[in-house]
């Protein structure tokens, strides 16, 4: 039984039963053994310090100090909210969550900077890093789907700060998506045709406006006899497929050697004879390896990119290709070939929604992004490039209707995001 489900009153109330004395008490129990913690033994633990705390309060006792052993301390209660993806603090009465309507001001506090850089300290060390003034901001994975992100003071001007992304292992049917008001009927044959027809494409959207979410769905309709290789900076993509190989980049040790950045894993990835590969988030050098990828027989790959806007997307692929040492030439030489759509994301009000679907035009000299589908009004309508875009996924033009209504019934074809 979980305590969450009693009243905020008597949450309240048995939390202060549970003082530092008697955490520190259980503490040393449960750790004297070098064996894991389990709530077994929490609760035995708890039993044995002759403390009455009384059903409710023993179970209160049991959950808390278990987070504060080995999950998230007082942050583990938001976790259990299926919905929430990240967890901010920003000092100990500063705690934020997002459930995909925006950062809320959670009912959770810390006892003071203390107490959270000795959590922030404790999750970087069970990610294999080290929390300290010589590494005073660290990024690490861990098991149950929490990606960390910790700085320490000086650097943060307002004492340790700590970010936690939470990876849901439940992945989403475009079904599911649709129904949640991501994207209507017509935009969803047209992402499914986007795969059956082996487009190279990249999802473009700023942060937490669901990018990885599609493009884990997205992946999941490919031919069951495709292999995808998948490449992630930390392990976030989880497409439902039969064949999938997953590679992961590695941070240096504390002598800062065995580095694997993306970079690397890109050029392993292509002797693995992928016949889909995928770079989770393009975000740095590894464009170079992505474009030539793409450019030597690995259609239908892709990935994730941070752009405002798709139009934005070949000027961010012209930078992040700087930091390779690529000229702006040689990305539009690279890409002119290697890149067919973008599908853009955005985060409203009414919740994340596709927002544009647009195909590459230009020669080796320059690119725009020319849209094919637009969301306007909350209903998809045809942008310039849509015949074009139907016609290579062999599409009824009429699937949609124009700008200014013409075409389908914007009824019939419903609402889209």
């Amino acid at each position: 039984m979980s305590t969450s489900g009693l009243p905020s009153s008597e949450r309240r109330q048995n939390t202060r039963l549970l003082d530092a004395a008697l955490l520190e008490n259980v503490r040393e129990r449960v750790l004297a053994e070098a064996v894991p913690v389990t709530p077994s033994r929490v609760a035995a633990a708890v039993h044995a310090t002759g403390r009455l705390l009384g059903t409710a309060g023993a179970l209160a006792a049991v959950e808390s100090i278990s987070a504060e052993l080995s999950g998230l301390g007082p942050l583990q209660q938001l976790a259990r909210d299926a919905s929430v993806t990240d967890i901010f603090v920003n000092g100990p009465d500063s705690v934020w969550f997002d459930r995909g309507n925006g950062l809320e001001r959670a009912h959770v506090h810390f006892d003071g900077e203390t107490q959270v850089r000795a959590l922030a300290s404790r999750l970087v060390a069970a990610g294999g890093r080290r929390l300290d003034d010589g590494s005073p901001c660290v990024d690490v994975r861990l098991d149950g789907g929490y990606r960390v992100h910790a700085v320490l003071p000086p650097i943060s001007t307002a004492g340790t700060l700590l970010s936690v992304r939470i990876r849901r292992e439940e992945v989403f049917s475009m079904v599911e998506l649709s129904a949640g008001g991501m994207f209507g009927a017509p935009v969803q044959q047209v992402l499914h045709a986007i795969v059956d027809h082996r487009l190279s494409f990249l999802i473009s959207g700023a942060t937490g406006s669901g990018k990885t979410t599609l493009l884990s769905t997205m992946l999941g309709l490919s031919s069951p006899h495709d292999r995808l290789v998948l490449i992630e900076d930390a392990s976030e993509l989880k497409p439902v497929h039969p064949h999938v190989v997953s590679l992961e980049s590695r941070h240096g040790n504390l002598e800062g050697g065995g580095v694997l950045d993306l970079g690397e894993l890109v050029r392993q990835a292509l002797r693995m004879r992928p016949d889909r590969l995928i770079v989770g988030e393009c975000r740095g050098a590894e464009v170079r390896e992505l474009l030539t990828a793409l450019n030597t027989g690995h259609t239908g790959g892709g990935g994730t990119i941070h752009a405002n806007a798709a139009s934005a997307v070949p000027a961010r692929l012209v930078a992040l290709g700087a930091l390779a040492g690529l000229s702006r030439e040689a990305v539009q030489l690279q890409l002119s070939t290697a890149l067919d759509a973008v599908v853009h994301v955005e985060r409203t009000q009414a919740g994340r929604r596709v927002s544009c679907i647009g195909l590459l035009a230009g020669d080796a000299s320059a690119q725009t992004i020319i849209p094919a589908i637009e969301l306007r009004a909350g209903a998809a309508v045809a942008g310039p490039a849509w015949t074009d875009l139907a016609a290579r996924l062999e599409l009824d033009p009429a699937l949609l209707p124009g700008p200014h209504g013409l075409g389908s019934s914007p009824d019939r074809l419903g609402a889209v995001a």
